[in-house]
């Protein structure tokens, strides 16, 4: 019978929520939570569920993966299912690096699922199977099944088709592939080429990806004459949320002023906290400074490293945010800051 190996974050594998994304590495050998129904679908077995905090695995990549790994040195397994991770970008992340270094180690078939907005994606498509996912939970059957079904085709050593027709991301890997009828090349070409004169369909057999390109700025010839603004994407914003910036999922910013002042007051002095639901906040409300340096562009100020803090702070929140938000966002405020002469801009995360 095949054996296969899931991982699993910690909430998922049912240790419990933020508060616990710093849980290290452990593996069971048994089916915890998603691990059920992977076993349900499968050709085969679940073996053992691998389960790692989201925190863990981001501030302790290298150490995590050699846990797993060393884990894993004697379990057999023939296939490895990671999430999946929806749109949580921490989950994808992690389920991305994991699912490389096993698949680099163990040389066995690396299957995932996860939003498209995940950044995940586009980091980790190329080196393992990620298939498109939900936004959240609701559609875990749905996108479990699917990873399942491809697994189950590769276990079964059935033939594989192009990522387009498994449903897959396009990884970019070219294969050698022969079509049954042997047209040759020149007359595919020719036809495409016919098709295209004459306004019609066709599907060109090397697509050319579409980048969004984003020329860079010039330097700033002299920062201790320069206007410098703080954005960040780490949900800092006053206590009340007067622009009730969603905690996950943004389509909203704010503008907030900061003239006069020497650093941002703490939740407890009721002026900031943080909105993010991607990250604990317990740091960032005691001292919003660590995600919004007010203090630190004023003890620059001082010292002339730069000419002036500009008098507001633009915040949102990234996690979940879909691109095409994130970049409606970004124009908005690039905007506002060119019309304030703002020369150069620091953007915080978390």
């Amino acid at each position: 019978m095949k054996k296969a190996v899931v991982y699993l974050n910690q909430f998922f594998g049912q240790i419990g929520g933020e508060e616990v994304a710093d849980h290290p590495p452990e593996i069971r050998e048994e089916k915890v939570g998603a691990a059920m129904l992977y076993d349900q679908l499968l050709d085969g077995e679940v073996t053992h569920t691998v389960i790692c905090g989201d925190n863990y695995m981001g501030s302790n990549k290298d150490k995590a993966i050699d846990t797993i790994l060393d884990f894993l040195e004697d379990v057999e397994f023939d296939i490895f299912f990671a999430g999946p991770a929806f749109q949580a970008g921490r989950y994808g992340i992690a389920c991305g690096e994991i699912g490389k270094a096993v698949k680099e180690k163990f040389n066995v078939p690396v299957i995932s699922s996860m939003n498209i907005e995940n950044p995940g994606v586009e980091i980790f498509k190329k080196d393992i199977y990620i298939f498109p996912g939900g936004h959240s939970a609701a559609k875990m059957k749905n996108d479990v099944t699917k990873m399942v079904e491809f697994g189950n085709k590769i276990l079964n050593n059935e033939e594989l088709l192009p990522a387009e027709e498994e449903g897959y991301y396009k990884r970019g890997i070219r294969h050698q592939y022969f079509l049954k009828d042997k047209t040759p090349a020149a007359e595919r070409a020719v036809e495409m080429l016919l098709k295209k004169i004459n306004g019609e369909d066709f599907e060109s057999e090397l697509p050319i990806p579409e980048l969004d390109r984003v020329d860079i700025a010039p330097a700033v010839e002299d920062l201790s004459d320069a206007k410098i603004a703080l954005v960040t994407s780490g949900g800092i914003v006053p206590v009340d949320n007067p622009d009730k910036i969603q905690s996950a999922s943004a389509t909203r910013w704010g503008k907030y002023d900061i003239s006069g002042m020497e650093k941002l007051g703490n939740r407890e002095d009721g002026a900031f906290k943080t909105i993010h639901a991607g990250y604990d906040p317990a740091a960032a409300d005691a001292d919003p400074n660590v995600v919004v340096p007010v203090d630190a562009m004023r003890a620059y100020e001082k010292e002339g490293k730069i000419g002036k803090l500009h008098n507001y702070f633009y915040s949102t929140v990234g996690t979940g945010t879909t691109q095409g938000e994130a970049a409606r966002m970004g124009r908005e405020i690039a905007q506002d800051l060119k019309e304030a002469e703002v020369q150069a801009v620091i953007l915080t995360s978390t």
